[in-house]
């Protein structure tokens, strides 16, 4: 497929979506309160899209995704929030060092 074909199927549809982003970031920007981690993942995502780069969603994924190698021993809530959090990685990390030096010290 050309670009042309590309831009000529998708752009509206792209164009959409971004409005719909600054529409949201709009929102947010006038509410009360503090930026959580979803906020600070999405603004590093968004990041990620400067530029004539050929991997765009892959680095946009990845900015979202959880980079730990060792897996929790429970979750700590019922549903998915959508990006990593490190305070709840530091806390899981933080307990799995405490069990373990538990167990030594036993």
């Amino acid at each position: 497929m050309t670009k042309q074909q590309v831009l000529d199927l998708y752009f509206l549809d792209a164009r959409h979506k971004l409005i719909e982003l600054a529409a949201f970031l709009d929102r947010v920007e006038r509410a009360d309160g503090q930026d959580d981690f979803r906020l600070k993942t999405f603004r590093a995502a968004l990041t990620k899209l400067n530029g004539k780069k050929k991997s765009n969603a892959k680095n946009v994924l990845l900015a979202f995704s959880d980079p730990t190698t060792k897996p929790i021993a429970k979750a700590e809530g019922k549903g998915a929030v959508g990006a990593f959090n490190p305070q709840i990685s530091q806390i899981h990390a933080d307990k799995l060092c405490a069990r373990q030096n538990l167990r030594k010290s036993a």
